[in-house]
Parts: C-alpha cells; structure tokens; sequence
C-alpha cells in the first residue's frame, strides 16, 4: 500500500474547460473510480495572446473568472504557462499578461502558480506578484543531471520540471535529498524522440511566435513527426513514466509530483490521459460515460 500520495499536474487550464468541469465533478463525486493514491496538484496553461506563454501554442479562450472559479470549487491550483524564453525588459510591462498575474494572485484560497523560464520575468514577478508560487520549466531542457540538481536549490522555485531524458536516471534521483525530491515534478507521457537535439530550439521557435516574430507553422524535424503525438509512441520512449513506474519505483523512493504533457491534443486524448493515470481500468467505461454523455461534449 501506498502511503505517500502521487499528485498529477494536468494540462489546458482554458482549452479543456467543459471536460474538466465534468470530470472534476466524476472524480469528486466518485472516489471509488480512482486510485486511493492519485491526487490532481494542479492545472496548467495559458488563454490566448500571452506573450509570456511558451512551451507549446494554445489557443484556450475560456472566461477566466469561470476557469479560477472551477478550481477554487475543487481546491486545486492554477498555474499559468509563462514559460517564453526570449523575452526582454519592454515586454514585462505587457498589460494582459500582469492582468493575469495579479488576477491568479488573488483568485484562490490554495496559491495559483507560473510556469516560468526566463530568470527576467521571474525576478520581475517575485517582487510584483509575491503570492504566486514559480515552477522551473522543463523548456529550460535541463538534461545535465548537476544542472538538476542546482535548480533544485534554487529557493525561489518550488517546482523543478527536469527535461524528460533524465526520467530514467534512477539511481541518480535515488541520491537526491528529500527537499529536493519534494521540488521535482516528473514530465511523464512525452513523445518527441528521446535523442532529439533540437528540442531548446523548437521551445524558441514556440517562443518567437508567441511574440509575433515567427509563423505559427514550426515543423518537428524528427523522422516521425508526421504521425503527430500518439501515446502508444510516448509509452515507448525510454523517458516515459506510467503507472507502474510510479507505484513501484518513483514514489517509493520519495518523489510525489507527476507532469501530463496535452495542451493543444484534444480533449479525446486528454481524457486517455486521465483514465490511464488517475482511474482504475474497471471504471473505464463508467468515467467515458460520465463525460461523453454529460452534456454532448463534443471531442473532435
């Protein structure tokens, strides 16, 4: 039996509004379709003309009272996907962006987060906005295990998102303190190719458009790009973490905090990704129930 809990950090905070207010709605209200040990931490993302977003290209439009009005009702924690790494003095007076800030800062009883990458924006928004908690990004591509290690000791983050090629190095984490275990957040269902050496480089690509200065048309150059994100492909990457990794490996030696990648995929592969981590597969079909036929969402 599991004592220490395994909490989830989900993807598309406004993208995947209405599946998420049917699905928080099943996991509340049904405990016994879930594992006893699986927890959602958070709920991560960025709407629409951010020029601090990065990581990936969003488009979520939902009403922001309604998004932090959700999670509040649940008590889970908002983050926003601040993670551009190009940005520059002139764009931290960016009037939307610190409207969001300021609006995350004071919108829930349990703290609201930024996923962030640039050490400008962070320093700026730990004097402006210092109720928000900050989370280093993995588009930092942290594949150096000493490099982990020293933004773990970083006090200003309370969460470390290593690049996922270190995923596999275990008896490296093993090592870790148990502080530093704590601030590691585990980016677990990754498909791009576990040999790729241009994955900074398609972060700046994803940052460059988020300030306008490229054209939303980046293409992976990886050999099987074409395919797009398959989870079948992500469970063969020898950086993927499921759940028998975490039950028998990551939480027994210390480590609680778990990442799902999705934003911009749908929300029909999202809820994969929601069945497969957090559900039991006996109630597989009582979860798709729930959410298919609530409503007539529509998920393609």
């Amino acid at each position: 039996m599991i004592k220490r809990k395994a909490y989830f950090h989900l993807p598309g905070l406004f993208e995947f509004y209405e599946l998420y207010k049917r699905f928080l709605r099943v996991f509340r209200s049904h405990p016994e379709y879930f594992y006893e040990w699986c927890e959602i931490g958070s709920i991560y993302g960025a709407p629409g003309d951010c020029i601090w977003a990065g990581g990936r290209v969003e488009y979520g439009e939902e009403n922001l009272e309604k998004v932090l009005e959700l999670l509040k009702e649940y008590g889970i924690s908002a983050r926003l996907t601040f993670s551009n790494s190009l940005l520059e003095k002139e764009h931290l007076d960016d009037e939307w962006c610190n409207f969001l800030c300021e609006l995350f800062e004071k919108g829930n009883e349990i703290s609201n987060g930024v996923i962030i990458h640039s050490d400008l924006l962070l320093n700026y928004l730990k004097t402006k906005y210092p109720g928000l908690y900050f989370v280093s990004s993995t588009t930092k591509v942290l594949t150096d295990f000493s490099e982990l290690v020293r933004e773990t000791e970083r006090e200003e983050f309370k969460y470390v998102v290593p690049d996922f090629r270190l995923n596999n190095q275990i008896e490296k984490l093993k090592k870790l303190t148990q502080k530093q275990k704590d601030k590691i957040e585990f980016l677990c269902n990754e498909c791009c190719d576990f040999g790729c050496k241009d994955r900074k480089k398609c972060y700046e690509e994803v940052s460059k458009i988020h300030l306008g200065k490229s054209e939303s048309n980046h293409k992976c150059t990886s050999s099987d790009a074409g395919e797009g994100y398959r989870f079948t492909k992500a469970m063969n990457n020898p950086g993927f973490i499921g759940i028998e990794h975490i039950n028998n490996i990551f939480v027994p030696i210390g480590f609680s905090n778990f990442k799902i990648e999705g934003r911009g995929l749908g929300s029909a592969i999202l809820l994969e990704f929601l069945l497969y981590y957090l559900t039991k597969p006996e109630f597989y079909l009582h979860v798709r129930e729930a959410v298919y036929l609530d409503n007539m969402l529509d998920l393609f």
